[in-house]
């Protein structure tokens, strides 16, 4: 039976990083399941899904400190469970385009939540628009949307939704 433990970590910027940290997993013979990673600013985040059997679990999360130390990072660990999916959910990705302004993420989080629908990833970033260098913000936003949702009423209701916020937007099947 596989246990599993969702580690994060985050810490300065450099290379070596996703080596160090995936071979010390390995070391303990554990397994990278799941992962993210990414440089925000000047720091590196990850955010891994872990798993091996209960002794090599265990003994992994009892050495975070030392590893947080060795790698010079601040990592938090928790033991969690396999992910149990509720009901029939039908996956969907949003799009999002505009010009940069406070409030986009939320606004869309707040669309997404209020028709009971989970977001299952969310990933924003930020650039300059070709040729006039305006700054503009997208988000590619994965939800699950329970079957009983009429996807053409949300559809529309979404659309809607970003037109009145000057988005500019798509709501389509998930692509595997």
């Amino acid at each position: 039976m596989k246990n599993y433990l969702v580690i994060t970590a985050l810490g300065s910027d450099r290379p070596g990083i996703v080596d160090e940290l995936s071979k010390y997993i390995s070391d303990q013979e554990c397994n990278i399941e799941d992962s993210r990673m990414s440089v925000l600013g000047g720091e590196f985040a990850i955010m891994l899904l872990v798993s091996g059997n209960w002794n090599t679990v265990a003994k992994l999360e009892s050495q975070m400190p030392g590893l947080q130390e060795k790698l010079d990072m601040t990592i938090v660990a928790k033991s969690t469970e396999p992910r149990q999916r509720p009901g029939k959910a039908l996956p969907y990705v949003a799009d999002v385009i505009s010009i940069d302004h406070p409030g986009i993420v939320n606004n869309l989080a707040n669309f997404f939540s209020t028709r009971k629908i989970n977001i299952e990833e969310l990933t924003t970033s930020n650039y300059a628009a070709a040729h006039t260098g305006t700054p503009m913000f997208s988000v590619h936003i994965e939800v699950g949307i329970p079957a009983d949702i009429q996807i053409a009423d949300l559809r529309e209701s979404f659309m809607d939704f970003c037109d009145n916020l000057n988005l500019d937007a798509v709501l389509e099947p998930l692509k595997s």
